[in-house]
Formats: structure tokens, sequence, C-alpha cells
């Protein structure tokens, strides 16, 4: 009861801040119950409360692991500066759920990018592949900040390829795949035909269409099973949709007509669906349909609609000898 009476506190921050932010630290020192702590934990990363940066460098030292993991979420959450050291020495708790959680959170913290890889690149040798698999995906997050990936950490993900965890291995390849390394493509082609088992769900999905976009012809057959599965239904992929967008990105005919088809279709939903697809596809053709939808949210959602359209224009703008049309 005490712990739900945190989360219900959070609402009247805008109107009471210093009240509510009062109640919250007191619950973080609760000495009765570990889920009360790590409710007002999270109540604190969920308000950015900065005020209370040093009950949360307290709770990083909670008995309870998971309260600590809750303190930690809320310093990377506030990114004050103040809690790097706190947060390095948390990327050695013992507890590797606690690990985890600093991964993520001590770049948010740190100033000095060179530390914040450093570190990165330090927990993609932890024993537990779930730290492994995260530190990469922090790894991607600091690749697009600064647009690129230091040497060191590409180096890495590539040594990774041959990890034991399927999970670690397939994460590597997307990586390497978005920063234009090419070692990882052979993993690639074997999430595509779903030789790597207990993968993350992004990363499957994320490798799939990276299979379309970078036209890696040794995945087409699996990318078509996946997308287009047996008749009546039976046998079709959780992930055909992002397979018929990688097909339709390789110029599959099949592929591009049902998306083209489905910008038609009488259900806004799977209106939107074909809009992103069309966008992720860079498919020209959508162009005109997908531009008639704007400012018409019956139509489709307007954030797909857009997002759609600068793909479409983009593609074309950077292809030889195409200007771009205007997205009218």
């Amino acid at each position: 009861m005490r712990a739900e009476a945190v989360g219900d506190l959070v609402s009247y921050v805008d109107t009471a801040r210093e009240q509510v932010l009062r109640a919250v630290e007191g619950a973080l020192r609760d000495d009765v119950h570990p889920s009360v702590r790590a409710a007002a934990a999270i109540a604190l990363a969920d308000t950015k409360a900065g005020e209370a940066l040093p009950a949360l460098l307290l709770a990083v030292e909670d008995a309870d692991a998971h309260v600590r993991q809750m303190a930690i979420t809320a310093l990377g959450e506030i990114g004050d500066t103040r809690a790097t050291g706190r947060l390095r020495r948390a990327l050695a708790d013992e507890r590797p759920e606690v690990r985890f959680q600093a991964v993520i959170a001590f770049p948010r913290v740190c100033t000095q990018r060179e530390d914040a890889i450093e570190a990165v690149v330090q927990a993609t040798h932890d024993d537990d592949p779930l730290v492994c698999h995260v530190a990469l995906r922090v790894f991607e997050e600091l690749g697009e900040t600064h647009g690129d990936l230091p040497p060191s950490g590409l180096s890495r993900a590539r040594a990774l390829l041959e990890h034991p965890s399927p999970l670690v291995r397939a994460a590597a390849a997307v990586v390497l795949a978005r920063f234009g390394d090419p070692a990882g493509h052979p993993v690639l082609v074997d999430v595509a035909e779903g030789k790597l088992r207990g993968i993350d769900h992004e990363d499957e999905a994320a490798a799939i269409e990276l299979c379309g976009e970078l036209g890696l012809a040794a995945a087409r057959s699996a990318l078509e099973r996946r997308a287009f599965g047996l008749r009546l239904g039976f046998g079709r992929d959780p992930l055909r949709w992002h397979a018929r967008v990688a097909l339709a990105r390789m110029g599959n005919e099949r592929a591009v007509r049902e998306i083209l088809s489905d910008l038609g279709a009488w259900d806004r939903h799977r209106r939107t669906l074909a809009v992103a697809a069309a966008g992720r596809a860079r498919l020209e053709a959508a162009r005109q349909p997908i531009a008639a939808m704007r400012g018409d949210e019956r139509k489709a959602d307007q954030g797909a609609v857009e997002e759609a359209l600068a793909a479409i224009t983009s593609a074309a703008a950077s292809a030889p000898g195409s200007p771009s049309p205007p997205a009218k």
C-alpha cells in the first residue's frame, strides 16, 4: 500500500513538487520493506528529481539489489555528473542486474566520452551475457549521439561476433552493420534464417531489416519465407512486417505490391502500418498516396506520415542523378 501511494504521489509533482519530493525521499528511507524504497527510487526517476541526488547516492548502497538497481536508474535519468563516482563503483557490483543498470546509467552522467566508452568496452567483457548485450546497446547509443564509434568500440564488437551467446553475437552484428562494418553480415543472414535462438526480439527485427537495407542476397529466400509464410495464413512469422519491408527495400515485386495495396486499406491501423513500411522501404511509388493522407488523422497516424515522407525524400535526394521531388 505504501509503495502504491508513492506512485500515486507523482501525479501531483507539478502542483506541489517540494511536498511530493519530501514524501518520496522519506519513502526511500523506509526501513520495513524494500519494495517501498524501490518505488520511491522509480518515482524520483520519473520526476527527474535532482534535488534528491544525495538520497539516491545513499540508496545505491542499499542492502537490497532491486533498490540499488532503481536508484541507479534514477541517477541515470537525472544525469547529474556528481553521480559519476558512485555509478563507476556500481559497474563492479557483485550482482549482474545492478551492473546491467550501471552500464546504462554511467554514460549519462559521465562528461568524458572516452571514459564512458572505456567503461562500456569493459562491460562487454562481463561474464553475464545480458550485461554484455546491454553494453552493445549503449555502444550504439553513443555512436548515434556522436555520429561514429571509435576503433576500439568497433574492434570489440567484431570480437563479440564469436561470443558463445547468440544474444551477444546478434547484437554485435547489428551494431557493426549500422556503423558500416560488414564483418557481421553472415550473422545477420543467420538471424534472418532463424539459426540463432534466444536472441533479443528488437535485434532480430533490426537484423532482418538490415538484410534488406544492405541488399544481402543470401538472406532473400529466408526473408520471403518469413514475409509471405504459407497459404491461408498458416505459418506466418511474427516478424513478417519487417521481412516484407526488407524485401521491398531489395525491390521484391510482391512485397512492394502488397505495401502499396495496403495504403488503400479500409482499416486505419493497416494503412498506418503500410505508411511506415513504405517509408522504411523508401518506396518512391508511395510518395503521392502517403502525401494525400497529410492533415487527416482519420486516414493514418500523422507522425508516421511525416516520417515516411521524410525518409522517401531523403532517399530520393541521395540517389545518383535523381533530384528530390517535393513532398506535396
